[in-house]
């Protein structure tokens, strides 16, 4: 190793230079595409069931009865 890259990884956090912005564009979340009927039924029938799941371990452990 030379002393340029030994002096180089000895910088601290707060000696960084920090990244360019991200465009807003490009960070928004991505967004579901169900073409089919079948695709639609098995992501809500998902969507049901982890309800039917939390709702079942809450009333097991007492929350809500």
């Amino acid at each position: 190793m030379s002393a340029t890259s030994t002096t180089n990884e000895a910088t601290t956090s707060s000696e960084r230079v920090p990244p360019d912005a991200y465009p807003a564009e490009k960070a928004r979340g991505g967004e579901i595409i169900l073409k089919t009927k079948w695709a639609r039924a098995i992501f809500l029938a998902g969507l049901f069931g982890g309800i039917v799941v939390v709702a079942a371990i809450a009333i097991y452990l007492g929350i809500f009865g």
